[in-house]
């Protein structure tokens, strides 16, 4: 049974494992595709120090799922793709693939301070080499208890759970927006490597990816 929890545990206890849901919204173009036909949802798993993003398309089973488990060293990357099923398998401190788009981004740290889905958020502005005037807002959380839930992703030196946030991949523009969180007890099997993918080098992951987001 789930529990929405629009803040903290029983006891003041900030909870250490559940689900939070983002809404997608895409900006600028998102290729051929209707935005209708592209993913709408982001579900993040985590328990801990182990964490799994789940973006997954509305037809032919298509998606992206990361899985990040340090006790087992489970740094992957998992593409679903009109029946292709092909995995990356990173390394500690690697980045995910995809994400060569947001080379160069600054990170600078604010005073601002919201509230997302009910948990008190700070913010950070981003920055790229392209155009350093251009800010992008990303808001995190620390009252959601999880150990360097941004590790193997570009927003790495962020001390807290994304709340708001986005991400460039290839021509597209994600951005993402935690509509809600739940408290549940999350089995360990989630954090387990995926069967019948076939692994691929760093190199032909971002190549599909690419190819997948920009379709």
């Amino acid at each position: 049974m789930l529990t929405n929890y629009s803040c903290r545990e029983k006891g003041g206890k900030y909870i250490s494992q559940g689900e939070i849901y983002y809404n997608i919204e895409y900006v600028g173009g998102s290729g051929s595709f209707s935005k209708d036909l592209m993913p709408k949802n982001l579900v993040v798993s985590f328990k801990n120090d182990k964490i799994l993003f789940e973006i997954l398309a509305p037809i032919g089973n298509s998606g992206i799922i990361n899985l990040v488990n340090p006790e087992m060293n489970y740094y992957d990357t998992y593409i679903s793709l009109f029946g292709t099923k092909c995995f990356y398998a990173g390394k500690p401190g690697e980045l995910h693939p995809g994400f060569e788009s947001m080379a160069g981004m600054e990170l600078q740290k604010t005073n601002k301070t919201s509230v997302i889905s009910g948990y008190n958020c700070n913010n950070a502005q981003v920055t790229f080499p392209s155009d350093r005037s251009k800010k992008y807002d990303i808001w995190y959380t620390d009252e959601i208890k999880v150990k360097n839930s941004n590790m193997a992703t570009p927003f790495s030196e962020v001390d807290g759970v994304l709340m708001s946030f986005f991400f460039i991949m290839g021509k597209s523009e994600l951005h993402f927006e935690a509509e809600s969180v739940y408290k549940k007890e999350i089995p360990d099997k989630t954090f387990e490597r995926r069967p019948k993918f076939r692994p691929v080098s760093r190199e032909d992951m971002e190549k599909t990816m690419t190819d997948m987001v920009n379709l």
